[in-house]
């Protein structure tokens, strides 16, 4: 790890990092670059005060204060309240002081997404193959409670990635991201040790009873360390803290954890700590019970072994074998092998998987276009079209299409176009950074990769989603400075992006 990190440290004392402290010294480059630091403290602390002085400060408040608002009951919906000063500050730098707005590599493909799930309201009052009826104002909750999360991630990888080194710099945004993952391994230690410890959030004093019978608004009003479940015949606490769902636990985990190596990658003692971390993410790990979380560490390694070889690092790739086997001979000397084996023989979500995935894709066949804006509720089960809900079990039955993963979700509800232009967008950056050397190129494209992974059994709408985005917006950032690490302008760094006759520069070259 230490040589895959010294370029990057090294290269940003020459300047290649100049993205965090712009060539020139503090006061170079135009009066937008020099920033809150200098350009006008008076002015800011008129419009503001600190919040002013520091414009990053929501997306600071939304990864370092997760735990609050997942305590608080209102974890999802905060990505889409703090969206909201985002994107006024995006339409302060571009009105106020004459700061262009940059767009991400391909960002035209995640547009035309979102106008197909704008146009998924005009399908929501049909029926879809093999569903029954629900009422029409439930689907048009759904359809803008999901269209509004979407607008709040797009607003966050723009947010995000104009952003400069002053405001946060890449390796704060990877710290942060990285600490989310910090907390997500202490929600699965204590999920752990007390499974079945839950509390009633602030949310229930003002949360209508008519909404509260809702699976997912009950997750809101009682956050839990565990999801108890009966996977393996008997109940069995699931970590999932600080998220809704185990799924969405494991999820979180994976595509944060990364983060963690590359902002402590730059000492020995900061690298061990990450790896002790990660070390102790394992418990929670197969106590999950999680076997997509499972499949994609897998991939990880995969991935990250691939890419040490092709560059020659036999001592990485050594390491990563090394690492392995020990986790392999911890793992069958204690009782987590037990776990494992006992999981892998009890399939039991996979009947209902596979039937929900089957209905998902008859229903994009009869809407191939815009699909149905919203998930359905399949008629029976995937045993009997005659059962259903019932006074003694009112979940039984008649499951939620799309629920089943992001893949899945995405068919039903925008159809094979909308569907295509999503996997498209996210494609596109792992091809576009796929030669991107550094830690953060390693570490984005892998989260990237692990969302193709993760889209047939998880559904990565909120806060997957935007831990998604914002490693986009890493990528998106750290190739932009690498490409050119003299720009100062946003002129210069717009034409940059689009790499359109540009020579890359000696570092840049050197790097790839």
């Amino acid at each position: 790890m230490t040589t895959e990190l010294e370029p990057d440290r090294q290269n940003g004392r020459a300047g290649i990092n100049s993205w965090d402290q712009p060539a020139g010294g503090p006061d170079a480059g135009p009066a937008w670059r020099r920033g809150p630091a200098r350009e006008s403290v008076g002015h800011a602390r008129r419009r503001g005060g600190l919040l002013a002085r520091h414009p990053a400060w929501p997306l600071v408040v939304m990864l370092a204060g997760y735990p609050l608002w997942w305590a608080l009951g209102i974890a999802d919906y905060m990505f889409i309240v703090l969206a909201i000063p985002m994107a006024y500050r995006l339409r302060s730098w571009h009105r106020r002081a004459g700061r262009p707005l940059r767009l991400p590599p391909g960002f035209s493909l995640w547009l035309l997404f979102l106008i197909c799930t704008l146009a998924g309201v005009v399908t929501l009052g049909l029926v879809a193959p093999d569903s029954v009826a629900s009422p029409l104002g439930n689907r048009i909750i759904s359809w803008a409670d999901r269209g509004a999360s979407y607008a709040a991630v797009t607003v966050l990888l723009l947010f995000a990635g104009n952003l400069t080194g002053r405001e946060l710099s890449r390796r704060r945004l990877a710290w942060l991201l990285g600490l989310v993952g910090i907390f997500a391994v202490i929600g699965g230690v204590l999920g752990v040790l007390l499974p079945h410890f839950q509390f009633t959030s602030p949310l229930a004093l003002v949360m209508p009873r008519s909404f509260r019978s809702n699976t997912l608004v009950q997750s809101w009003l009682h956050p839990a360390f565990a999801q108890v479940q009966g996977v393996l015949g008997t109940a069995k606490g699931r970590p999932k803290a600080p998220f809704d769902y185990t799924n969405d636990w494991g999820d979180c985990l994976s595509i944060l954890l990364p983060w963690l190596l590359v902002a402590w990658g730059d000492t020995r003692r900061h690298r061990r700590r990450a790896l002790a971390i990660i070390a102790v993410a394992l418990v929670p790990v197969v106590y999950s019970l999680d076997r997509g979380l499972w499949i994609g560490i897998g991939v990880a390694v995969v991935y990250l072994g691939c890419r040490f070889a092709a560059r020659g690092k036999t001592g990485l790739l050594a390491a990563i074998g090394a690492g392995f086997v020990v986790v392999v001979i911890a793992v069958l000397a204690s009782p987590l092998h037990t776990i494992i084996s006992e999981r892998l023989a009890n399939g039991n979500s996979d009947q209902i998987r596979s039937s929900l995935s089957s209905t998902a894709l008859k229903e994009a066949l009869a809407s191939p276009l815009i699909g149905y804006g919203d998930g359905r509720h399949v008629r029976g089960s995937a045993n009997t079209i005659s059962a259903g809900p019932t006074a003694n079990c009112i979940q039984c039955g008649q499951a939620d299409t799309g629920s089943n993963g992001q893949l899945w979700l995405l068919l039903v509800c925008s159809g094979f176009v909308g569907t295509g232009f999503y996997l498209a967008f996210f494609g596109y950056g792992i091809w576009r950074y796929r030669r991107d050397k550094t830690p953060y190129g390693m570490a984005g494209v892998l989260v990237l990769l692990l969302s193709f992974v993760y889209m047939f059994t998880y559904v990565a709408v909120v806060a997957p989603l935007a831990f998604t985005m914002l490693a986009y917006a890493l990528l998106w950032r750290n190739d932009t400075q690498l490409l050119n690490p003299d720009a100062e302008t946003p002129t210069d760094l717009a034409a940059i992006a689009g790499r359109g006759g540009i020579r890359r520069p000696a570092a840049y070259r050197a790097l790839r």
